[in-house]
């Protein structure tokens, strides 16, 4: 339907095909947001390039557990977990370097019941230092805990009349339960987008009426940090992060002469969790597919107290980008604009839009543009398909029509090279027509058969058409017995009169030659060829459903005419428009001035003659 279209209207058709596309444009925006993967796909790229021009944070200090620690402290502590009396200690150890907060991205919500004691020193350290945070999280379902009974410690916020009898999946640190001022905290859950990456945070989470802030909410508030009022922002990552092996910080704490630097952690903010590849934090982001949660929880608690995540334009603002970039290029489709240049001005829009994108990323504003190129290029090269499809179709079809006027080895190279205007309509042009007509067809077509006729009118036909394309002639068609042919287009000559009379010379050399090759019925037969130059119309002409490639004028009614008189006088004979534009090429008959039906004026009629073949008679003039 839509080839249909383009092809009936081609400057409408392609501002209908940008209506449509249009409409996907606002149905996606509003309705299924399939482009959305664009965006992300293409803002993952400029996040991941962004991140790796920022440097590490001077902040935040990951004390990490990683697999270096799993090993040297299986001798001290045994196998993971740990007694929870050791991260007691380490509290202890870094509180003492006073940082700004000390945070734990690990559950504590299993208490140990082998081991209590441990539970209870590690309680006890966490509520003597007022700056340490656990991690909670918030399940999908289940009944959970009633919100009333839970510490203030926790930080649940009433919304507008919560129920009093709410109960939350919420996986609180217990093992601090018998101190519920230790119940300090925030939520821990991972936030990803529809396509499974981690791009943003989740400031809180609302559940049955309450509110829960995130781990990095959380600190920041008791910080005395600003929060963004949204539930959610796009992270602004950084290249990497300062490590410190847990191993080698709580071993350090124990030795009586410390060999790490004494004010290390000094007003940093410290998060305790694990890169170990074995403990399973790790989440696709769009840095990697194996990026540990401990530096997703680093970049959103870094962004929060610099106040730098990155602000979002609203990928709905960027639908009059889409819907500007398809009315552009279906512009210049409609005017004729050439698909290789729209193809070179739209990527050199992409480059400028992609820039554009970010330089405002690194000023700390993300723009979705993806998908308005996106969009962009899915009309462009939509249109350019279907462009060529069409072109290839009306190709297809000129050649075929071609063919039957000219050499068919010369269509295509025609065609393809812009000789040949196939969607050009029909013009005045300087040609030069012949006629050729078979004398007293009529009664050889009276005695003998019907079926010896069209077999001579095929090899006749056959050897003069030969003949024509040989010298560069266009078939116009066959009247009957006789044969209409055209120089001078489609494709124009400078010396179109030349070419046909060399035809017609032609002609007649192999009309004598095929006379012994007819037998009986071919032995007596006989042409009269007339030739006229001059303007006519040429073109595909005819009704919608039928078109012809053929021409039209006065000088063809001429032409015409001249052949009508040769009977008598000569087999070839030309006007003397013809001889004028000849010149010295041949040499030629006056045949004297003749009265031409339709014509007022005498027209004056030549026989050209080879140079050499004969000579001159008496009345022959150059």
């Amino acid at each position: 339907m839509i080839r249909k279209i383009v092809r009936r209207l081609p400057g409408r058709g392609w501002l209908m095909l940008a209506c449509l596309f249009g409409l996907i444009v606002v149905a996606d925006d509003r309705l299924f947001g399939l482009s959305k993967l664009a965006d992300q796909r293409g803002g993952d790229l400029m996040l991941k390039l962004d991140a790796a021009r920022r440097p590490v944070s001077d902040r935040v200090v990951i004390v990490d557990i990683d697999q270096r620690s799993l090993e040297l402290m299986n001798e001290m502590a045994g196998s993971w977990p740990w007694p929870r009396s050791v991260h007691g200690e380490l509290i202890d150890h870094i509180a003492a370097q006073k940082p700004r907060g000390i945070a734990f991205d690990i559950l504590f919500n299993e208490p140990d019941v082998y081991r209590p004691e441990h539970d209870a020193a590690f309680a006890e350290a966490v509520e003597r230092n007022r700056n340490v945070w656990l991690a909670m999280t918030l399940n999908a379902d289940g009944d959970g805990a009633w919100v009333s009974k839970m510490p203030a410690s926790v930080g649940a916020k009433a919304l507008a009349s919560p129920p009093k009898d709410a109960r939350v999946p919420l996986m609180m640190p217990l093992v601090v339960g018998t101190h519920p001022n230790a119940m300090r905290g925030g939520l821990i859950n991972f936030t990803s987008d529809s396509d499974g990456v981690g791009r943003h945070h989740t400031l809180f989470r609302d559940r049955n009426g309450w509110r829960f802030a995130s781990m990095a909410a959380r600190m920041m508030a008791d910080l005395g940090r600003p929060l963004p009022p949204q539930e959610r922002v796009l992270l602004n990552w950084r290249r990497g992060w300062t490590h410190v092996s847990y191993a080698d910080v709580y071993l350090d704490s124990l030795r009586a002469q410390r060999q790490r630097p004494p004010g290390e952690f000094k007003d940093k903010i410290v998060l305790v969790g694990t890169s170990a590849p074995g403990l399973l934090d790790l989440r696709v982001t769009p840095l990697d597919s194996t990026y540990p949660g401990v530096e997703i929880l680093a970049t959103a608690i870094d962004n929060l107290d610099r106040g730098d995540w990155l602000r979002e334009v609203p990928r709905s603002s960027m639908v009059p980008l889409a819907l500007a970039l398809i009315a552009l290029i279906a512009i210049g489709l409609a005017r004729n604009v050439s698909a290789n240049r729209l193809g070179y001005a739209l990527l050199a829009v992409t480059v400028i839009v992609i820039a554009a994108s970010w330089a405002a990323l690194v000023g700390g504003t993300f723009v979705p543009v993806f998908a308005p190129l996106a969009f962009g290029w899915a009309f462009y090269l939509t249109a350019s398909a279907l462009a060529y499809l069409d072109e290839r179709t009306q190709r297809l079809r000129t050649s075929g029509m071609f063919k039957r006027f000219l050499d068919p080895r010369v269509v295509a190279d025609l065609i393809e090279s812009g000789d040949i205007d196939y969607r050009g309509s029909a013009e005045s042009r300087d040609v030069t027509v012949m006629f050729s007509d078979i004398r007293g067809f009529t009664a050889l077509s009276e005695v003998a058969r019907a079926e010896d006729v069209v077999t001579l009118l095929n090899s006749y036909f056959s050897k003069q058409v030969e003949v024509i394309f040989r010298h560069g002639g266009t078939l116009d068609k066959f009247i009957g017995d006789a044969i209409m042919a055209f120089w001078g287009a489609p494709v124009a000559h400078a010396d179109h009169a030349r070419l046909a009379v060399a035809a017609a010379l032609d002609m007649s050399t192999a009309l004598n030659e095929m006379r012994g090759q007819l037998g009986e019925l071919g032995a007596e037969l006989e042409i009269g060829i007339g030739i006229h130059t001059g303007r006519a119309v040429v073109g595909f002409i005819g009704s919608s459903d039928r078109l012809d490639y053929t021409i039209i004028g006065d000088t063809v009614n001429l032409a015409s005419r001249i052949e009508g008189m040769t009977k008598g006088i000569a087999r070839v004979l030309v006007s003397e428009a013809v001889r004028d534009a000849v010149g010295d090429a041949y040499d030629w008959r006056d045949c004297g001035s003749h009265h031409v039906k339709g014509r007022e004026m005498p027209v004056r009629l030549f026989e050209p003659v080879s140079k050499g073949d004969s000579v001159l008679e008496e009345g022959r003039v150059r």
